[in-house]
């Protein structure tokens, strides 16, 4: 687990399973990869491997050790659903997630459909518990049929990261999502991101009450085009409210 990170929107990373495969337009220049396949071949570094999927067991209870709560991104560099991760491995981690309730952990996938099924099987009639947040990442409309499957799913706490945003994703079914967050693609070959897109996201978040964050415009590095969205910051969270977490703990 990383003590500190640059993503905005996290306090820390937490990554008991690294690499990934891609499956859409929005994995085409993966930072996490990029960032792996560095180590390829450096023999002793914790990327040997790249970026090739690898089960990290002897991470699955750091967030034990984090006495002080924060807000921690689960697999930052891979994909909690990813098909080739046994369901055994991840029950570990949601009973990680369980036990270190005073943690927040914000969990996000491509793999909607998996997260979806997952956690209908954990959970059956009731819902994961709301410190664990269950998100999905959208780039464009044609993958916001994500945001569906977010919708079925048995989570407490919902958000959705449209990042890297490629294109306008249209009319957003928002009810029942807590927060969103949007931010352009960064890398030597970043796909620019265009100012509409974003406030037509915002607009749809005010109209629905939900919670909106603008992580970055992205550019060559993540921070070339620096954060702010129509002259200002916006680095709104959602507001879990005692009631949910009351009803949750019953």
């Amino acid at each position: 687990m990383a003590a500190s990170t640059q993503i905005e929107w996290t306090d820390a990373t937490w990554n008991p399973v690294t690499g990934c495969t891609k499956i859409t337009r929005g994995c085409d220049l993966c930072y996490a990869e990029r960032f792996s396949e560095r180590f390829r071949g450096v023999l002793g570094h914790p990327f040997e491997s790249g970026f090739d999927l690898k089960l990290r067991p002897e991470r699955l209870e750091q967030p034990l050790t984090w006495r002080q709560p924060r807000r921690i991104f689960v697999n930052s560099m891979s994909d909690l659903f990813h098909k080739e991760i046994p369901k055994s491995f991840i029950d570990s981690i949601f009973k990680t997630m369980e036990t270190a309730n005073w943690h927040t952990f914000q969990v996000l996938t491509k793999r909607s459909s998996l997260m979806t099924r997952y956690l209908l099987n954990r959970y059956r009639a009731e819902r994961a518990p709301p410190h664990i947040w269950l998100g999905v990442s959208i780039e464009d409309a044609q993958n916001a049929v994500r945001l569906k499957h977010l919708h079925a799913a048995r989570a407490s706490t919902k958000f959705v990261s449209f990042e890297p945003l490629l294109g306008p994703v249209g009319k957003l079914d928002l009810e029942g999502i807590d927060w969103a967050i949007v931010g352009g693609e960064s890398g030597p070959r970043a796909r620019p991101m265009a100012e509409e897109w974003a406030i037509e996201i915002r607009d749809q978040c005010r109209t629905a009450k939900v919670a909106f964050f603008f992580k970055q415009w992205g550019g060559t590095r993540p921070k070339s085009g620096g954060r702010l969205l129509k002259g200002r910051e916006w680095n709104q969270y959602p507001r879990i409210s005692r009631t949910r977490l009351l009803e949750a703990a019953e």
